[in-house]
């Protein structure tokens, strides 16, 4: 067989070679140590939060290290390409503060030394080197028809091993003058890599989170060119990665079956492969068993879910690293101002078998998160998220800014700021009480606290309460009125002898507060009380008085 002739006969229009693109596209002028990574998404879809998760390891992988993060975009099956869907993905990630430094960086936008970024503008590259592996004879033109592929998978329905390979790889070695008469007969043609693996042998590479696999070596003729003269994912993806440098490949390992096909591919293209890591799945706990984290069954699945909801992206990455690395948690503990850029992020921490989503886990973090935020910082990002998903607190915190932030800032800045806050959504209920047209009166009472006594307490309080009282005169009126309504000012002595009183100061303040919020549990009452504003306290404490008037 002639193979250059083979190889002008496939590819006439194609006049480069390998080496004009290694030309092109050099080794990085990176220093020792640094990585190369890249996210690679389909423009087929949303971002699934797995997605998320994948990517923000590899941006991490890629600048612990100094290194490199780029986006280039698979989008060789234009028959499934969604409008839009790129840019959405790059938003989402840009939320959670991956962005790269390369590659796609809009819809339709590209910046860095390797471009063109979108595979379909590669395909006279693809080309080049498939032209060289047919003139090497390690490729070859590939006839079958459907119906024939159809045949030839009912045929293996038992096999361990399918695909074309073997007695099935007809086409394998088909002679030179049958090949030409085949294409001046307009026969569609693929092109097939001829596998040179061993069904006997392994193949072993080194996973950075999983640790050393052993598999059997590929021996099928896959597809590595289409119909079309588009490549399949495979050989793309290998030549992009050599190409662009890339030096770790980060993806799911759902891709670990494909593992000996492109480890192959690297090798009969000359390439040196990348190191791979493999992650798995986020995992959900259901009926005593666990599953994937479904896109149909999940709507947490969806990254649009967080933004939605009103969870901050540094809640959502500090959780995410708490599914990414074990001891994240301990480095937190003992670095709790510093920026979740500072931890040490590691491969080899990785969970082997996938680790466990936990709604309850990232409420508690994301609690953590925003109780350390400033008020501005809480208003700015829940005003944000406010003008977008929910209309209502816009329009109360729009009547006056200023009280809306002290609103927030009660309890906040202080040694143990209450966490109260898990996402913005939390808000409107949170605050509710602080505006007239959002609270809703509830009089149920506890502790020592009824109505009997309610009353007493409220028909003395409506008379000393004084909104320009400091924190301490505010607190001391509060004591003073104790003893006229039978109750002590002093909680240790309530307890040393109960009977001698009908509450403490303590049940004092819980009539009040109730009267008020409408709740048992708030933030600081005096704040509340400040901000409240004098009409609205009196008129809360007199409508209180007669509710328990009337069910006294």
């Amino acid at each position: 067989m002639d193979y250059k002739a083979l190889a002008q006969t496939l590819f006439p229009h194609i006049d480069k070679t390998p080496d004009y693109w290694e030309e092109k596209y050099p080794p990085r002028n990176l220093k020792e140590g640094a990585r190369v990574t890249r996210f690679a998404p389909s423009p087929t879809g949303f971002l699934h939060f797995g997605n998320l998760f994948t990517c923000l390891v590899s941006y991490r992988t890629a600048k612990d290290t100094d290194g490199v993060f780029y986006v280039r975009v698979e989008d060789t099956d234009q028959k499934r390409k969604v409008d839009g869907a790129i840019e959405v993905m790059l938003k989402g990630l840009s939320v959670y503060g991956i962005v790269p430094d390369e590659g796609v960086i809009a819809e339709g936008t590209e910046s860095g030394d390797y471009a063109p970024y979108y595979q379909s503008a590669r395909k006279e590259i693809y080309q080049t080197y498939a032209k060289s592996l047919v003139e090497q004879g390690l490729a070859y033109p590939c006839f079958m028809t459907p119906e024939e592929l159809d045949e030839i998978r009912a045929a293996q329905e038992n096999e361990s091993i399918k695909g074309i390979w073997g007695k099935w790889a007809k086409h394998r070695d088909l002679s030179f003058d049958e090949i030409c008469a085949r294409i001046e007969r307009g026969e569609a043609w693929t092109l097939r890599l001829k596998s040179p693996g061993d069904m006997e042998k392994k193949c072993y590479f080194d996973d950075m989170i999983k640790g050393k696999i052993e598999m059997p070596e590929n021996v099928q003729d896959v597809v590595i060119l289409k119909s079309d003269g588009i490549p399949t994912y495979h050989f793309a993806h290998a030549i992009d990665d050599h190409l662009m440098r890339t030096t770790h490949v980060v993806r799911g390992d759902e891709w670990i079956s494909s593992a000996p096909i492109h480890l192959q591919l690297f090798r009969v293209l000359g390439f040196k492969p990348p190191k791979y890591a493999h992650v798995a799945p986020i995992m959900k706990e259901e009926n005593g068993g666990k599953r994937k984290l479904s896109k149909r069954k999940d709507p947490e699945a969806a990254v649009t879910y967080y933004a939605e909801e009103g969870f901050p992206s540094e809640s959502v990455n500090e959780y995410m690293l708490t599914l990414a690395n074990s001891n994240f948690e301990d480095w937190r503990r003992m670095n709790q101002t510093e920026p979740v850029e500072k931890f040490p992020f590691n491969l080899k921490k990785m969970s082997v078998s996938g680790a466990l989503f936990d709604m309850v886990k990232l409420t508690d973090v994301s609690k953590n998160v925003i109780c350390k935020m400033n008020a501005e910082k809480v208003f700015d990002l829940s005003y944000a998220w406010a003008k977008e998903y929910c209309p209502a607190l816009a329009a109360l915190y729009e009547k006056d800014t200023a009280r809306a932030t002290a609103i927030l800032n009660i309890d906040r800045e202080n040694k143990k700021p209450r966490k109260d806050i898990a996402k913005w959504s939390d808000i409107p209920d949170y605050i509710s009480y602080m505006y007239d047209e959002t609270f809703e009166p509830c009089y149920e009472l506890t502790g020592n606290a009824t109505p009997a006594l309610a009353v007493k307490v409220l028909e003395q309080y409506i008379d000393c309460v004084n909104l320009d009282d400091d924190k301490d005169t505010w607190f001391s009126r509060m004591k003073e009125l104790c003893p006229a309504v039978g109750c002590t000012p002093n909680v240790k002595e309530y307890k040393q002898n109960p009977d001698a009183f009908d509450g403490h100061v303590g049940d004092v303040s819980t009539i009040i507060r109730v009267a008020l919020t409408g709740r048992t549990n708030t933030p600081d009452l005096y704040s509340i009380t400040a901000l409240l504003g004098a009409e609205t306290v009196k008129t809360r404490l007199t409508n209180a008085l007669t509710h328990y008037k009337e069910e006294f």
